[in-house]
């Protein structure tokens, strides 16, 4: 018999009372999941509380984090800078040029900015970190000023000339309106000093045998409609002012236009022109011009000294022609061609393009990142491109220190000195002077006359030797020739790593003599390796 009370439910514990809840999936589930919770709380308040613990040891250590003011000092410098191209006052395509050849002052001026708060931070009695949060600001910037950089060298990219010059707004659909105005006409000393500013348009200058200032403008604006259109004439006219012998003829910036002017000037008047983006062009001045400038220069029939400053941006030519006097560049600037220069030429700066020059009366000086020379004078011409450096007709001393590039100097009526890497050399003297010549991996070609009087002294590194003339050549992989030709009045030193030394016997050519078209011949631009002629004399040495 048993003894559980009868009637009772089947889950009731033996002796009665609260039978237990049924058993239920999702309630356990729920008290799973919930414990869980409390125990990824706790982990995560024991991290926050060493973490706490840790930057609290740490700031005891190092000191408090603090803002540094170089971020908000960028910052605000962009905007201003942003403000005043927006509005006209600034203008983009100057600024930009500017921005990329001195941008690196911008890092200069950080570091000298974080040494500043440094050396107060040093006199606090608690020690503090700066904030570096500026930094991702001034990558961006550095990186602006490569690209403007980039640009100014290399003539092409985001700020060109369409900036400058208001192409761009034509560029959108915006209708070209133009108009010809004349600007003034009175007369001033003849000997005045004329100062003309153009950012945006073309300069062209004349020469009058009367005191007298002319002044046409051909005004061109980009804009919807006529009333636009005139707003922008009146905010771009040229305006001139006199001032006694000083005379100033200036055309206010405007980004939605520009204005060419045409100037008459008296031809003893002594010109000053300040371009922006376009062409200036002068002829039958009788005082000298001084150019700034970004576009083509051309010039002709000046008197007086010659001076063209190239500020970085885009420059495409300068070109003069009878010139008396003397002719000073400044600047890079794409292509270089003189001719009939009655004093000397003195440039400085890169020529990416091409450097021709004729019949200079005085000394020459040219310096560009890969070459230098000086010549005391051209009686031939010169010409000079990425591969090749030629000179035929030179009176006085050569000089030339250059790599990359193939040296071809003929009918030289001075002393040759020439140092070449990667490139060829070829020299050929009139008469009895001295010839040295160096080559890094090239070879070393000189010509001299049937009756020259030099003493030669030359060497090779993995070359040969070739001689006309009756010289000792000696060694196997490191050759040497020596010996006098004639009086031994001329000294020859040559020099070759990689490359032969060739000493020819040229034809008999007087110094003085005219000599035809045909005897200068330069080698092919791309010919490295200089061959000996087929009508040398019997039997040359080789070895």
């Amino acid at each position: 018999m048993s003894s559980m009370p009868p009637n009772m439910p089947p889950n009731m514990p033996p002796g009665g009372g609260v039978p237990p809840p049924p058993y239920d999936s999702k309630t356990q589930w729920r008290a799973y999941r919930e414990q869980q919770k409390a125990a990824w709380r706790a982990q995560r308040d024991a991290w926050r509380a060493q973490r706490h613990t840790w930057k609290a040891n740490y700031i005891g250590f190092y000191g408090p984090r603090v803002p540094s003011a170089i971020g908000p000092i960028l910052l605000v410098g962009a905007g201003v800078i942003a403000l005043l191209v927006v509005s006209g006052r600034l203008d983009a395509g100057a600024f930009w040029a500017w921005y990329g050849q001195w941008w690196p002052l911008l890092l200069i001026g950080a570091g000298v900015a974080l040494l500043g708060e440094w050396a107060l931070d040093m006199r606090r009695r608690i020690p503090v970190r700066r904030s570096g949060s500026f930094v991702g600001i001034l990558i961006f910037l550095g990186i602006l000023g490569a690209m403007a950089a980039a640009h100014n060298h290399f003539y092409m990219g985001p700020f060109h000339g369409d900036f400058g010059d208001g192409d761009f707004f034509n560029t959108f659909g915006l209708p070209e309106h133009d108009s010809d105005q004349p600007v003034d006409n009175r007369q001033i000393p003849a000997n005045a000093s004329i100062e003309i500013r153009v950012p945006r348009g073309d300069v062209s200058i004349t020469a009058s045998d009367q005191a007298n200032l002319e002044v046409q403008a051909h005004e061109v604006a980009y804009a919807g409609s006529d009333e636009a259109a005139k707003k922008i004439f009146t905010a771009e006219q040229a305006q001139v002012t006199v001032n006694g012998a000083a005379v100033t003829i200036q055309s206010p910036a405007n980004e939605r236009g520009r204005v060419n002017l045409s100037v008459t000037v008296p031809k003893t008047a002594h010109v000053t022109v300040n371009a922006g983006w376009d062409n200036v062009t002068a002829s039958g001045l009788g005082a000298g011009i001084d150019i700034t400038a970004r576009g083509d220069v051309h010039l002709s029939s000046i008197a007086g000294p010659v001076v063209a400053h190239f500020v970085s941006g885009r420059h495409d030519v300068f070109a003069a022609q009878d010139v008396q006097g003397d002719i000073t560049l400044e600047g890079n600037v794409n292509d270089v061609t003189l001719s009939d220069i009655k004093g000397g030429i003195s440039q400085s700066g890169d020529i990416p393009g091409d450097v021709s020059m004729a019949n200079v009366t005085g000394p020459v000086h040219l310096h560009t990142s890969v070459t230098t020379l000086d010549a005391a004078a051209l009686s031939g011409d010169l010409t000079l491109n990425d591969d090749d450096l030629r000179i035929a007709g030179a009176k006085g001393q050569v000089r030339v220190t250059t790599h990359s590039k193939d040296v071809d100097l003929s009918q030289i009526d001075g002393d040759t000195i020439v140092e070449d890497r990667d490139g060829a050399i070829r020299v050929e003297a009139v008469g009895t002077y001295s010839v040295e010549a160096k080559n890094s991996k090239g070879d070393v070609e000189i010509t001299l006359a049937p009756n020259a009087s030099a003493t030669v002294d030359g060497r090779t590194h993995n070359g040969a030797v070739i001689t006309d003339f009756a010289l000792t050549v000696s060694g196997d992989e490191d050759k040497t020739v020596s010996g006098r030709i004639g009086g031994g009045a001329a000294r020859i030193v040559l020099s070759s790593d990689n490359g032969d030394l060739h000493i020819k016997k040229g034809s008999a050519i007087l110094p003085d003599a005219p000599l035809p078209a045909a005897t200068a011949q330069p080698n092919a631009p791309n010919e490295r390796h200089l061959k000996s002629s087929k009508t040398l004399p019997a039997q040359p040495v080789t070895q």
